[in-house]
């Protein structure tokens, strides 16, 4: 009776014993190739995940979605690709708990973002962030100025914590609600307290063309210092 499988076929597809050895090679390879390619795509493109636990997810998706229904993916090479992908996981923990440089090469650091109402501009420029998303990300938590604000990190995930202000200790702030910010101008109209749209550096000024004390850009919004409505 003949096998209903062919299984040289199936474990290997007809290739030699020694393929198995290049299938770790290239695992480990790509598995290093793909973990560099995230880490410098930036937190904004794994956020909510880990880069190692996206890498993981890719690895093992391609590796369990390819032998299903392509006859020329062998299982052995497949399951090779599963057990190396484990060891890999296993020596990159074992190195995240080990070394902190590790840990930060690869997962990032926490960075302060606002700093008492103001962008942190050493960190916030390092981070691939726009200012339009990280001003969503804010109105989402019910930010309405940055006045609100008394920190507010970007996690390794690229997740946002904030950290508020009392109610008596909130103070004038650039607006980010789309209808306040977009009145920007160079030219101020009347007196007032105004934010630098860049650093949000706060300044009374008069109604003449002004530089920000801290970055030097000469844009500005009228600030606001409404209690924040939750």
């Amino acid at each position: 009776m003949d096998e209903i499988f062919e299984w040289k076929r199936v474990l290997l597809n007809d290739l030699p014993i020694t393929f198995v050895l290049e299938v770790i090679f290239r695992t480990v390879v790509m598995f290093i190739v793909v973990l560099l390619t995230l880490k410098f795509t930036g937190k904004r493109g794994v956020k909510q995940l880990s880069i190692f636990e996206v890498v993981i997810i890719i690895s093992l998706g391609s590796a369990a979605g390819d032998p299903m229904f392509y006859e020329d993916v062998g299982l052995i090479p497949a399951i090779m690709v599963f057990m190396c992908i484990l060891a890999m996981y296993r020596s990159v923990t074992w190195l995240l708990g080990k070394s902190k440089r590790f840990e930060n090469f690869i997962e990032g650091k926490t960075k302060c973002i606002i700093e008492d109402g103001q962008f942190s501009l050493s960190s916030f420029e390092k981070e691939d962030l726009a200012q339009d998303e990280f001003f969503a990300e804010l109105r989402l938590k019910s930010v309405e100025h940055l006045g609100q604000v008394r920190y507010a990190y970007i996690e390794t995930n690229g997740a946002i914590s904030i950290y508020f202000y009392e109610d008596k200790d909130i103070k004038y702030g650039l607006p980010i609600r789309p209808q306040l910010f977009n009145l920007k101008t160079r030219n101020i109209p009347k007196s007032g307290v105004y934010a630098c749209t860049f650093c949000a550096n706060i300044q009374q000024l008069e109604p003449v063309a002004a530089n920000c004390s801290v970055c030097g850009r000469d844009e500005w919004a009228e600030a606001i210092n409404t209690k924040r409505i939750v």
